[in-house]
């Protein structure tokens, strides 16, 4: 008998200690924030092949363009954007997801690894079907090969901005700022920060020297890059910074090129 009550005291303190440690707060990892961009709507309906249909469930191309940067928006159901108003979307930044994911043959067997679009999609999308998902994979895999450096943002919330116009006194201002041209060597000896040596991108390992057509604003900053070439595309512009150029007294546009290198990859 007194066996029989030490073997039921005994499984009493182990049920306990069960029920203890299920109400001990879960050990799961929080959902990683979404990425999240901000610029004004881009709307194309000359894309309109298969393949740009399908990266918006079947509707025109939009674009969120934010100074230099200019995003690819990718839908999984049909969303009303206007062209030129403001809008923020969330989301994962398809490039900056397969980079950080990272490949063990330094893009040498191709870029990007269908497991990698994969993997985005399903990040940005969980649930969707596994016929959906591989079409959704597909798609982004074909945009992202053909133009590695082109931003593929793949939308889970979007709505517009409020109150974002710009003063009209400002534009009238840059539209008066007078353009000058300038030697891409001269305009070097007034680079103040920048990197013109980078590693090169997963998508072109062996790297390379582009000469990037740019257009410097008033205050020394890239404003524009005329330049489709993929690897100028990828050049982190928001870093490069010029003493400004007069003329006649006042501070001026500049038209130039720039000489980036993309040392290869090891």
């Amino acid at each position: 008998m007194a066996r029989n009550t030490h073997a039921f005291s005994c499984l009493i303190l182990v049920l306990s200690g069960l029920a203890g440690c299920s109400n001990q707060p879960s050990t799961k990892q929080p959902a990683a924030a979404p990425d999240k961009i901000q610029g004004k709507a881009q709307v194309n309906l000359d894309e309109t092949n298969a393949l740009d249909a399908s990266l918006n469930a079947g509707g025109p191309s939009v674009y969120l363009v934010d100074g230099l940067n200019r995003y690819r928006l990718f839908f999984n159901k049909s969303s009303e954007v206007q062209a030129g108003k403001e809008y923020i979307a969330e989301g994962v930044y398809a490039q900056k997801a397969i980079d950080a994911m990272g490949d063990p043959d330094n893009g040498k067997n191709g870029y990007p690894l269908e497991s990698s679009c994969d993997t985005v999609v399903r990040t940005a999308w969980p649930g969707l079907s596994f016929d959906a998902t591989d079409g959704y994979s597909a798609s982004l895999r074909a945009k992202v090969k053909r133009y590695p450096a082109r931003a593929v943002f793949l939308v889970t919330q979007i709505h517009p901005v409020t109150g974002t116009k710009k003063d009209a006194g400002e534009a009238d201002s840059d539209k008066e700022a007078p353009q000058v041209s300038v030697a891409a060597d001269k305009q070097r000896a007034l680079l103040v920060a920048g990197p013109t040596a980078l590693p090169a991108p997963l998508w072109e390992p062996a790297g390379g020297t582009v000469h990037c057509k740019v257009v410097i604003g008033e205050e020394g900053k890239i404003a524009e890059l005329n330049s489709g070439a993929q690897l100028c595309e990828s050049v982190p512009w928001a870093q490069f910074s010029y003493r400004p150029t007069l003329k006649s007294g006042h501070p001026a546009k500049v038209i130039t090129e720039v000489e980036v290198r993309f040392d290869p990859r090891k």
